[in-house]
């Protein structure tokens, strides 16, 4: 079970940290990822890192102001900076079997909830 918390209203140029905990796991995931659906959207990819935490992977529209971590438990982070109007979104975090289709929303296995991230002008 995935559950991601950590959203809110932010001022643009900002900064939030979503935090995605895998309780009560049953499984070890290979790779964790953070997709992001705004309002009238597709549900797109944010970012994703190996459970091992060596292997970081980040959308072009990220790089440089989100990073993706992961600490010795079961919680990974996704930690927001500078952030935009267009980082506007439900955020959601899922787990998939290979760091080969991050990327790749349909290959998610399990997701969790939601959270709303909200950032204004």
């Amino acid at each position: 079970q995935l559950q991601a918390c950590g959203g809110g209203l932010v001022q643009s140029g900002g900064s939030l940290r979503l935090s995605c905990v895998a309780s009560e796991r049953t499984f070890t995931p290979d790779t964790i990822g953070w997709f992001r659906q705004g309002p009238g959207m597709e549900r797109q990819f944010v970012a994703a890192i190996t459970w091992s935490g060596s292997n970081q992977l980040y959308s072009d529209s990220v790089k440089g102001r989100f990073t993706i971590s992961r600490d010795n438990a079961d919680t990974v982070y996704l930690l927001m900076n500078s952030l935009k109007l267009e980082d506007t979104a439900v955020y959601y975090c899922g787990a998939v079997s290979s760091y080969r289709n991050a990327r790749i929303r349909n290959k998610y296995n399990f997701w969790g909830q939601g959270t709303q991230v909200t950032v204004s002008s």
